[in-house]
């Protein structure tokens, strides 16, 4: 889940060992693996070998689909998004824009959103994918004046009206 749900999401070997607590013996060998099968690929950054989601893989936009779908993802925006109307996009921030799995979705949506009816939506939206929704919501003259800076990694586009 780590590189496939946010492709801008990049990681070396001990970052991963204390992310997961897990020996860097066995983290390794999946990273290699996945690398050998083309589904990572690497750089050296100093001493670090830092790996990344390869979204040239032909399987890439499937899995990506899948890990949406694994958490909620679609269904969220088909019971929220499309029905709240001027909304322009959404991105998803937090824990899981990370590639760490969450019972918290973290969303910035940008639009004339009325938020009475948002909140509606997301309650019964939190039941249908049994996680919690936190939002931000911006117009979109605001938001482009703060913009993305702020956020790391860079969040994931997950809906835009174009």
């Amino acid at each position: 889940m780590k590189f496939f749900i946010n492709s801008h999401t990049t990681a070396y070997l001990r970052g991963l060992e204390n992310e997961f607590g897990e020996s860097s013996n066995a983290i390794r060998v999946e990273l290699n693996r996945l690398e050998q099968a083309g589904m990572l690929v690497s750089q050296m950054d100093g001493n670090k070998k830092i790996f990344r989601a390869n979204t040239e893989h032909p399987l890439f936009r499937e899995i990506h689909n899948i890990l949406l779908k694994q958490i909620g993802l679609d269904r969220i925006i088909e019971n929220v998004i499309e029905r709240l109307g001027e909304v322009e996009r959404v991105f998803l921030i937090g824990e899981f824009s990370r590639g760490i799995d969450s019972q918290i979705i973290d969303l910035i949506l940008i639009g004339d959103i009325d938020r009475n009816y948002l909140i509606q939506l997301i309650e019964k939206a939190e039941g249908i994918v049994n996680r919690k929704i936190r939002y931000l919501v911006y117009q979109a003259e605001e938001f482009e004046k703060t913009g993305l800076s702020g956020f790391h990694p860079r969040p994931l586009l997950l809906w835009s009206r174009e």
